[in-house]
C-alpha cells in the first residue's frame, strides 16, 4: 500500500494509545486516518505491559475513562473477530498499616458514585480469594471484582482491526521525521517515504514523544524509567480466575500468568532512561538486568507469597516505560501548535487507560473541544520548563514510585524541587515556611514557628501543620495575615481593542472606568467556565489580567487564540515582572496605611477598586478584593521593589498582629466564605448558573460574549445540579474530594474540595448536588458524607457559612 499524500488525520505512534484513537475515529465517523508506526505496532512500550485493567484511579474523571476502557474490552473480540485475552477476574488491594487502610476505603467510597462494584474485606477474606498471600500483617484490604487483565499486543491488534475495517490505513517502518507547521498550525508530517499533508496531527509516539514534540516546539514533559517484573516457573496453587493482587506497602503486583506468576514493582527509587534520547533502533528491546536493584523488592514479594521463595524464577525482565512529572499522562491539543494534539505519557497505566483516552481525544478532535472535564490530564497544565531533561531526569525517580505511594492529603513532591521562586523565597524560608510546589512554583502552604522542622508528617487526620495553620487563619480573621501570592499567573491585554477583545471573552462587563477591578469568567461555547479570575482596567486601552499559577499556560492560550486576528490588541504574559502579596484582615487598612499617604478609606478606596500608590518606597498597584473573606488588597509590586516593601510591612505590621499565612490558611479560610476553586469547584463543564457564579454575568452586554447563547438556554430550561456548600456535624472527620455526598440515603454527588475551617470550628466542603423534583429546595432531605465507608451528618447550605452578605468585605470594617 503506498502512502497517502493527504489525510484528514495522521497518528504518530502506533502502541495501543495510537491505535484506540484511530478505532474511536473511525467509529465517529472520521475514516480518513492514517497511522504512522515507525517500526511495529506495540513495539515501544505496549508489548511489555502486564496488561492489567483496573478501574478505580485517584480522581473522578480518571475512574470514569478507565471504567469505559473495562467495557471497551469486554466487547472488543466480538466486534472485530480478534482475541484479546481480556478476562474480568477482579482485583484486590491489601493494606499493612490503618492509613493505607483509609485510603484504600476512601477509594472504595469513591467507586460508589459511579455505581463500581466494591468490598471491602477483611484479612481472612482476602486469604480466600488469594489461597497463598501471607496477611498476619494486613489490617484489611478492598475488592473490585470487575476489574481485569488483557493481552496487550492482542488488544491492540483487535483497536488496529476495527479501524482498518472502516477504512482507517496503517503503516508500519514509517518513521516521522517532522511535524509539519505552518502559521501556528500542525498541517502534516514528513517521513523518508514522502510528506503527508493533514487537517490534525496526533503525537502518540509514546517514549519519542517528547522528542518529538521539541522539534515542533511543543512542551511534552516524559521520561523513560526502567520498570522491573519477574515470571515464575510454573507454581502449583495458582489459578487462572485468581484476582489481581496489588500490595503497594510491598510496591507490587501478583497477576497469575498461564499457570506462572508474574510480580511487578514501582519502587519509590526508581532508574530512569534514555537521557541522551531514545534509541531509533529500539524495537520490542529489553533493558539489561540489575538484580541488585529489585533484591529488596523480591524479598518482600517472598513475604508476601512464600511459595514464591520455593519456585524458580523463569523471567527477569527489564523494560522502560514512560513517566510525567505529576505522574498523569498527557492529552489534548497542544497550547503552542494548533491543530497538534497529544496523548503519551501514560505512566504504566497505559493498558488500562488507552480505551477511555482514545474515546475522548477523539471526542475532543471532531467536536472541537473535551467531552468532559479533562483538567487531570490536559497537556495545558504543563510549564514551558518542563521539557528540560534534567528536571524530567530527576523528577522520574519519584514518579514511578507514586503508583504504590501513599496518596496523602496534600502530599509534595520531593524531587526536581525549586524550579521557580519567588523574590521573597529566602525571608519566607528564615520565617518558618514549609514550601508546597505548584507549577514549579515553591509557595509557603504554612509556617513553622521556632523551634518546629518545617517539615509536613502526612495522615488522613490533622497533620502536623493544622494549628500553626489555624492560627494563621485566626490572624486573617481577627488581626491582619500576609500572603505571598507572587506565583499568580499575570497577563497584559493592551491595544485599542483591548476593551473590545474582553468583553468577548468575559462573561461579566469590563466595560468599567479606569481602576475598576472585575470578577468574571471566561466561558466556553458551551456555557462551561474555562477559567475563573480578575481583570484590572489599568487605561483606557490596557487591562491586567490575573489568574492561577496552575493554569497560567492554559488561561494564556485561551486568551490568544480568542484574540480576532483582525483586532488592534495583543497579550503578553508578565507574570515574571511582578510579586504579589496578598495584605488580608481587618487590621489590613490601619497597616498598609502606615506606609502610603494614600486615602485608604472606604470612601477613596471602596472593595472592587485598584490604585497605584506609594507603599514604603515603592511604587505599586493596591487592589482592594480578596479570597478570604476579609478587608484586604492584592499590592503588586516590581520584582525588584518586593523585598523592601515587605520588610517595610513586616516591621509595621508586628504591633498589629501581623502574620504570615500560607496557602493552606487561603484554603481554610476561602472555604468558609464558599469562594470556587477553578479545576476542583468549577470547570469547563460547570456553568455559572450551576455554580453560583450568575451574578457574575453581565446578561445585558450590547455585544454578547462567548458562550451567552448556552447559558440563556440552560436559564430558560434550569439547571440539572447545582453547588452546595456542607458542614459535617462530626468535628475530628476531614473531607478532601471525591467524598460521596447522600441524600436521604442516595448517592447525588460528590464532594469537588473540602478543608477544615477553624471560624466555625466545622469542616466544610462543596459538591455538585444532582436536583430531583419530589424537594421543593435544594436544602431538604437529610445530607450525609461519605467518608473512609462511614456516613457522616452534613449541613448544607447554599450561601456562605461565613459572613454570608459580605459585610466585613465592603462596609463595616473602617
Amino acid at each position: 500500500m503506498d502512502l497517502p499524500n493527504r489525510a484528514s488525520v495522521v497518528i504518530v505512534g502506533g502502541g495501543i494509545v495510537g491505535c484506540s484513537l484511530a478505532y474511536h475515529l473511525t467509529l465517529r465517523g472520521c475514516t480518513d486516518v492514517v497511522l504512522l508506526e515507525r517500526k511495529q505496532l506495540t513495539c515501544g512500550t505496549t508489548w511489555h505491559a502486564a496488561g492489567l485493567v483496573g478501574q478505580l484511579r485517584a480522581t473522578y474523571n480518571m475512574t470514569r475513562l478507565a471504567q469505559y476502557t473495562t467495557n471497551l474490552y469486554k466487547s472488543l473480540e466480538e466486534e472485530t473477530g480478534q482475541a484479546t485475552g481480556f478476562r474480568q477476574t477482579g482485583s484486590i488491594a491489601i493494606a499493612t498499616h490503618q492509613a493505607r487502610f483509609e485510603e484504600l476505603k476512601r477509594g472504595a467510597s469513591m467507586a460508589k458514585c459511579f455505581g463500581l462494584e466494591v468490598q471491602t474485606l477483611t484479612p481472612s477474606e482476602i486469604a480466600s480469594l488469594w489461597p497463598g498471600v501471607r496477611i498476619d500483617d494486613l489490617v484489611g484490604g478492598v475488592y473490585l471484582p470487575k476489574d481485569g487483565r488483557t493481552n496487550p499486543i492482542d488488544t491492540t491488534q483487535a483497536l488496529a482491526k476495527g479501524a482498518k475495517s472502516r477504512g482507517a490505513r496503517i503503516f508500519e517502518n514509517t518513521a516521522v521525521e517532522e511535524i509539519l507547521i505552518e502559521n501556528g498550525k500542525a498541517v502534516g508530517v514528513r517521513t523518508a517515504q514522502g510528506e503527508i499533508r493533514a487537517d490534525m496531527v496526533v503525537n502518540c509516539a509514546g517514549m519519542w514523544a517528547h522528542e518529538l514534540g521539541a522539534k515542533s516546539g511543543t512542551t511534552i514533559p516524559l521520561h523513560a524509567a526502567e520498570h522491573f517484573y519477574i515470571v515464575t516457573e510454573p507454581m502449583e496453587g495458582l489459578s487462572s480466575e485468581m484476582p489481581v493482587l496489588r500490595d503497594p506497602d510491598g510496591c507490587a503486583y501478583f497477576k497469575e500468568d498461564a499457570g506462572k506468576l508474574l510480580v511487578g514493582w514501582f519502587e519509590p527509587v526508581a532508574k530512569p532512561w534514555g537521557m541522551r534520547g531514545i534509541p531509533e533502533t529500539f524495537c520490542f528491546d529489553q533493558l539489561p538486568d540489575d538484580l541488585e536493584h529489585i533484591e529488596p523488592l523480591l524479598t518482600a514479594a517472598m513475604h508476601r507469597t512464600p511459595a514464591l521463595e520455593k519456585t524458580g524464577i523463569n523471567l527477569f525482565f527489564n523494560g522502560p516505560e514512560s513517566f510525567t512529572p505529576d505522574d498523569r499522562y498527557l492529552l489534548g491539543e497542544t497550547p503552542e501548535v494548533r491543530n497538534l494534539f497529544v496523548a503519551a505519557g501514560f505512566n504504566s497505566i497505559g493498558i488500562q487507560s488507552a480505551g477511555g483516552a482514545g474515546k475522548v481525544l477523539a471526542d475532543w478532535m471532531l467536536d472541537g473541544h473535551p467531552p468532559m472535564d479533562l483538567w487531570d490530564v490536559d497537556v495545558r497544565r504543563c510549564m514551558p520548563f518542563q521539557r528540560n531533561r534534567s528536571y524530567l531526569k530527576d523528577r522520574t525517580v519519584e514518579t514511578l514510585g507514586l503508583l504504590y505511594a501513599m496518596h496523602w492529603p496534600f502530599r509534595q513532591a520531593e524531587t526536581a524541587r525549586g524550579v521557580r521562586r519567588s523574590i521573597l523565597h529566602d525571608r519566607l524560608l528564615a520565617k518558618g515556611a514549609c514550601f508546597g510546589e505548584v507549577a514549579g512554583w515553591e509557595r509557603p502552604n504554612w509556617y513553622a514557628p521556632a523551634g518546629v522542622k518545617a517539615e509536613y508528617e502526612y495522615s488522613y487526620g490533622r497533620q502536623n501543620w493544622f494549628d500553626y495553620s489555624a492560627q494563621e487563619h485566626a490572624a486573617v480573621r481577627n488581626a491582619v495575615g500576609l500572603f505571598d501570592q507572587s506565583s499568580f499567573a499575570k497577563f497584559l491585554v493592551q491595544g485599542p481593542d483591548a476593551e473590545k477583545v474582553l468583553n468577548h471573552l468575559c462573561a461579566n462587563n469590563v466595560s468599567v472606568p479606569v481602576g475598576k477591578v472585575v470578577y468574571t469568567q471566561w466561558l466556553n461555547t458551551r456555557g462551561g467556565i474555562e477559567a475563573d479570575l480578575t481583570i484590572t482596567r489599568e487605561a483606557l486601552d490596557r487591562y491586567l489580567v490575573v489568574s492561577a499559577a496552575a493554569t497560567q499556560t492554559r488561561d494564556f492560550a485561551w486568551l490568544n487564540r480568542n484574540i480576532d486576528p483582525d483586532a488592534r490588541a495583543t497579550a503578553v504574559d508578565v507574570s515574571s515582572s511582578m510579586a504579589v502579596l496578598g495584605l488580608m484582615g481587618p487590621r489590613s487598612r490601619e497597616l498598609i496605611s502606615l506606609l502610603t499617604n494614600a486615602d485608604m478609606s472606604n470612601a477613596a478606596f471602596p472593595f472592587g477598586t485598584s490604585q497605584v500608590i506609594d507603599l514604603a518606597y515603592a511604587r505599586v498597584r493596591a487592589s482592594r478584593i480578596t479570597y478570604v473573606g476579609e478587608l484586604g488588597w492584592e499590592i503588586y509590586i516590581p520584582v525588584e521593589f518586593a523585598p523592601s516593601v515587605f520588610d517595610a510591612l513586616m516591621k509595621a505590621g508586628e504591633p498589629l498582629g501581623l502574620r504570615l499565612a500560607g496557602y493552606h490558611a487561603l484554603n481554610s479560610l476561602r472555604m468558609e466564605k464558599g469562594y470556587r476553586h477553578w479545576g476542583h469547584d468549577i470547570s469547563d463543564e460547570d456553568t455559572p448558573l450551576q455554580s453560583g457564579l450568575g451574578f457574575a454575568v453581565a446578561w445585558n452586554k450590547p455585544s454578547g460574549f462567548l458562550g451567552k447563547d448556552a447559558l440563556l438556554a440552560q436559564k430558560a430550561e434550569g439547571t440539572t445540579r447545582t453547588l452546595v456548600q456542607f458542614a459535617l456535624d462530626a468535628p475530628d472527620a476531614l473531607l478532601y474530594h471525591n467524598e460521596p455526598i447522600c441524600r436521604d440515603g442516595v448517592i447525588v454527588g460528590r464532594i469537588s474540595s473540602g478543608m477544615f475551617g477553624h471560624t466555625l470550628g466545622k469542616s466544610l466542603g462543596m459538591g455538585y448536588v444532582e436536583h430531583n423534583t419530589k424537594y421543593a429546595s435544594m436544602l431538604e432531605g437529610v445530607y450525609e458524607i461519605e467518608v473512609a465507608g462511614v456516613r457522616l451528618k452534613a449541613q448544607p447550605s447554599l450561601i456562605p457559612f461565613y459572613d454570608p452578605q459580605s459585610l466585613r468585605i465592603k462596609e463595616t470594617v473602617k
